[in-house]
């Protein structure tokens, strides 16, 4: 462990990771400092009432807990109700509208056919590229996966523009995740437990926080000049902040939301509608009220979503990992890895795209970990290897 023995911690960000960590620590009865430079707990996960309407609404996004980890599942439900929450996506391509992921509904009304599970999974055989051996990037994936008639309408251009890059700059991976379904399941998800909070994500904070070994530090940035005052720092902010840019920026993408409130109760019957088409500029249109059926609200509130580079003061969502960043982001882990006292954790401090049940799993682990090793005297890694 760092010099300092004292059970005084650093946390540095306010959301899943850090306040995971934080309230498994301070039950063990370390005093934890929580830093959080926004003005709200939470991070991205923040839910509020909106004025205008009473909806709950997700602030910067929707959020959809699903997972097929109990353990994950049982920690998470300590500090809320969950609804049950069926994420049902539909999406708008070229002047239609289709459920997603692609299920044998999706098949049938695109072609304009009425197949058998069996009878569609020969029919995509025949219409995909089984040329292709080896997909080496996401458009080699998709026309390998789903062929060409369906690439182009649901994926090209709708990942053109979350992205920002052509498809065959990306990794074939990030296809691999999606569903194709043969039958007419349109859950998204397909994890054992699958809720939403019944009075949104925020509440789940305010009582993971609620401990008297906990001060959070709300508008607060944490000078790393600070960090011998703690025996160690838990840091969940992006990793080539905390160095301060020394190799220069990672890569990420960031969210602009446009908020309007239509004349109507009901904008579009679903929480979630994605425009696959180019030429529409935004990716997908989210009505907040439909996160929380068990809710009546006689007003509505939307969000039109863009996806852009991000840029100096904006809010870091997705890291872009392709082979081009992996020189410079192995920079950042040899000094993560070589800086004494300190863990890097959650989607910006490991530099990953990470789930919230994935990221209460690490915090959990690293809370864990940090514990025993404040024991036994072992060194704390800087970093899981799963950062790699």
């Amino acid at each position: 462990m760092k010099k300092n023995n004292s059970k005084d911690v650093a946390i540095i960000g306010a959301g899943f990771s850090g306040g995971v960590v934080a309230h498994v620590l301070a039950e063990a009865g370390f005093k934890c400092s929580v830093y959080e430079k926004r003005s709200h707990i939470g991070g991205n996960c923040f839910t509020e009432r909106d004025v205008q309407t009473g909806v709950n609404k997700h602030v910067y996004g929707p959020h959809i807990f699903h997972t097929d980890n109990e353990k994950v599942w049982n920690f998470i439900n300590q500090f809320a109700e969950f609804m049950p929450f069926v994420n049902r996506v539909k999406a708008i391509a070229k002047e239609r509208v289709f459920s997603l992921p692609i299920n044998l509904l999706t098949i049938n009304q695109f072609f304009n056919k009425t197949l058998s599970p069996d009878q569609a999974r020969e029919f995509i055989q025949t219409i995909s590229d089984q040329t292709i051996d080896e997909p080496q990037n996401f458009r080699e994936q998709a026309l390998k996966f789903v062929g060409k008639e369906l690439y182009e309408s649901f994926f090209e251009g709708y990942t053109i523009k979350q992205w920002g890059l052509q498809p065959e700059e990306l990794p074939a991976s990030i296809l691999k995740r999606l569903p194709l379904r043969f039958n007419y399941d349109d859950n998204y998800f397909s994890h054992k437990y699958q809720g939403m909070p019944k009075n949104g994500y925020t509440e789940i904070f305010e009582k993971l926080f609620d401990h008297e070994n906990i001060e959070v530090k709300l508008s607060t940035s944490f000078d790393r000049d600070k960090a011998s005052s703690y025996s160690h720092v838990f840091y969940s902010g992006p990793i080539d902040h905390y160095f301060d840019y020394q190799f220069g920026s990672l890569p990420y993408r960031t969210l602009d939301f446009e908020v309007f409130y239509p004349d109507t109760n009901d904008y579009q019957g679903t929480a979630v509608l994605n425009y696959c088409d180019k030429d529409v500029p935004f990716t997908r249109i989210t009505e907040h009220k439909h996160f929380s059926p068990w809710e009546s609200h006689e007003k509505t509130v939307c969000y039109r979503e863009f996806s852009r580079e991000c840029s100096e003061g904006d809010i870091p969502y997705y890291p872009i990992r392709l082979a081009s960043e992996q020189t410079q982001l192995l920079e950042y882990i040899s000094l993560a890895e070589n800086e004494d006292g300190v863990t890097f954790l959650g989607r910006l401090g490991t530099y990953r795209y990470l789930d919230m049940d994935v990221t209460i799993q690490e915090a959990l682990e690293i809370a864990e970990k940090f514990l025993m090793c404040f024991e036994t005297g072992e060194k704390m890694p800087a970093l899981s290897e799963k950062t790699r």
